[in-house]
């Protein structure tokens, strides 16, 4: 009798329990093409953009244009740094900001201008986010429309500087 409880004892100490897998697995197989699917959802698109650089010189080069586009309250501003070109107001509607009249305005100075890729975006500090990103698209680029009736992109200054707008 004595060993058969020595026997029970020892049986019931060597049993190891089993791990189950399966609801892992069952986890695995929802979540894997869960964040599959979640990744197309998460794209990120990224402008890249540049500071204004320094102005150390002394005399302005009339032959090279330093396009500024600067956002106020009230108006957009569109001028050049260097004075090739006369300073162009566009006045804020009720709408908002005319980046119709902006754009038109920059695709006259760049078919002046064809060579100059960069222009510097100035704010003022209460300027909205959509505001800027409104007025980035429109100096970075155009949509044109081709006989067939679809859309191109050309650009007009893709190398966009973001700085603060002068105190006037």
């Amino acid at each position: 009798m004595l060993n058969k409880r020595r026997l029970r004892r020892h049986s019931q100490k060597n049993s190891d329990a089993e791990l189950s897998v399966t609801p892992f697995m069952n986890l695995m197989v929802i979540l894997v093409p869960f964040l599959l699917i979640m990744l197309v959802f998460a794209k990120i698109t990224v402008l890249e953009l540049h500071l204004p650089a320094a102005s150390n010189q002394v005399e302005p080069d009339r032959k090279r244009i330093v396009l500024e586009v600067i956002v106020k309250d009230d108006r957009l501003i569109i001028q050049d740094k260097n004075g090739n070109f006369q300073r162009h107001e566009i006045a804020k509607t009720e709408e908002g900001y005319d980046v119709l009249k902006l754009s038109e305005t920059l695709q006259a100075v760049k078919y002046k201008y064809p060579d100059n890729v960069a222009a510097s975006i100035l704010l003022e500090p209460d300027i909205g986010y959509e505001s800027l990103v409104l007025v980035m698209d429109a100096v970075r680029a155009i949509d044109i429309e081709d006989e067939r009736g679809s859309f191109t992109r050309a650009e007009l200054f893709p190398e966009i500087s973001l700085g603060d707008a002068p105190v006037s």
